[in-house]
């Protein structure tokens, strides 16, 4: 059996990935295909936490861009991420993975509220954790909160599963041709480069707490496990040199 080079990991799905080609919504063949590579690594003896965006359903930013209040546009996209994160729940519970999923803002009929030591406690009987509803407060993004769970459960990295590219480039690639994919990183290149992978709250809280993050791409299967095992595969950024 394969040996995984990480034991903890915080894998963060984008809500884009979840809508598969129709571009919005939820489309249950990407979820389950996703479902069925987590369960790969779940194979591993690998302890699972999950966040996933909610940018299929609805963004905030482009809610408060259109006039909308700020906070109010953040909750609803909070909403959102909490309907992708019961889907998956379910697709991976429909092949035999136990999942629990957390939310930071309270909703008990439908999830348990974020408990960091009972977020613990599941990882350790390996059952998946989904981390919904952000950070519970307006004005933080979803991969600030992929930075700031990771850092409470001691994770040993963060995986970025992307959709439409596989790493970090120094250009967008669908526009610019000549765009150079980068192997390495440190959080100060991102932060110096303007490197558009996450926010600068994620990647300052990530390089403080010393996090690597891995950047690749989610469109072929087995790239999970791939990541996971240490296979040469995106970009990987370091907080040190």
């Amino acid at each position: 059996m394969e040996e995984p080079k990480y034991n903890r990991i915080v894998l963060k799905l984008s809500g884009e990935a979840l809508a598969g080609e129709q571009g919005y919504g939820i489309d249950p063949t990407m979820i389950q295909s996703y479902a069925e590579q987590i369960k790969e690594i779940i194979a591993l003896d690998v302890e699972v936490a999950i966040i996933v965006g909610g940018g299929n359903i609805w963004r905030g930013m482009a809610g408060s861009a259109k006039g909308m209040d700020r906070a109010t546009a953040d909750y609803m996209g909070m909403l959102a991420t909490v309907m992708n994160s019961l889907a998956l729940q379910d697709s991976l519970e429909n092949i035999g993975v136990q999942t629990r999923v957390q939310t930071s803002i309270e909703m008990r009929q439908v999830a348990e509220p974020y408990i960091r030591r009972r977020a613990i406690r599941h990882l350790e009987k390996k059952r998946v954790v989904i981390f919904a509803a952000g950070t519970g407060n307006p004005y933080f993004s979803t991969d600030t909160t992929a930075a700031l769970r990771a850092a409470e459960i001691e994770a040993d990295v963060i995986l970025m599963a992307k959709n439409k590219v596989d790493g970090v480039y120094s250009a967008d690639p669908s526009v610019d041709v000549n765009a150079q994919k980068y192997q390495q990183l440190t959080y100060l290149d991102l932060l110096k480069d303007g490197l558009a992978v996450m926010d600068s709250t994620a990647s300052s809280l990530c390089m403080d707490n010393n996090i690597p993050l891995i950047v690749f791409s989610i469109s072929e299967n087995g790239n999970i496990k791939r990541a996971v095992t240490g296979d040469d595969i995106g970009t990987i950024i370091r907080g040190k040199e």
